[in-house]
């Protein structure tokens, strides 16, 4: 594959997961990730021949991979990493990006959920396999930081609920007050 076709297919996956953090599935129109992307119109069909299930696929598997390598980046940066500390500093890092972004940005994978969950099982099973994704890596630190495996996947999961739920809470707010509750209140309890 040539770079610069490789290039059009990146973006375009790209795109397709910003338009996901805007409008969930529904509100993503093809044309537009393709305009977006300053792709040829014929990519969708050259690039993804199952269409827009295919595409949101694989932009929710980009989102995972994203935030997997941002939790990964978020343990090297620190200094002494704790559970709180790395806790705090994904939601420092979303409280950032919404306001940065004007509130208008959440997380790919909650807006497929909300939109897909019960009637695309394809769309599902992607959201699921971003967040696994997403998780494996906090959970992997918080073993390395202490934890029992067990302890380790309990808390990653709360983690990610968590910081979930405040997500919508501070788009719906245009607020981000209840990324830094949670920190202060959590963090504290995940390093206990």
């Amino acid at each position: 594959m040539q770079e610069g076709s490789r290039g059009h297919r990146e973006r375009i996956v790209y795109e397709a997961a910003q338009h996901l953090r805007r409008a969930g599935v529904g509100g993503t129109g093809l044309r537009q990730v393709v305009a977006d992307a300053a792709a040829p119109r014929g990519s969708l069909q050259h690039y993804f021949p199952g269409g827009k299930d295919q595409l949101v696929t694989e932009a929710l598997d980009w989102a995972g991979t994203w935030a997997a390598e941002r939790v990964a980046q978020h343990v090297s940066g620190m200094r002494r990493p704790s559970p709180g500390r790395l806790f705090t500093a994904m939601l420092d890092d979303w409280a950032a990006e919404l306001q940065a972004r004007d509130f208008e940005r959440g997380c790919p994978v909650a807006g497929a959920v909300v939109d897909c969950a019960d009637t695309n099982p394809a769309i599902r099973q992607a959201a699921s396999a971003a967040l696994d994704t997403w998780r494996r890596p906090i959970t992997e630190a918080l073993v390395t930081m202490g934890r029992s495996r067990r302890r380790a996947e309990t808390l990653s999961t709360l983690m990610l609920c968590t910081l979930e739920g405040a997500l919508v809470l501070a788009r719906a707010q245009r607020d981000t007050a209840p990324l830094r509750l949670v920190a202060r209140e959590l963090a504290p309890l995940l390093d206990a």
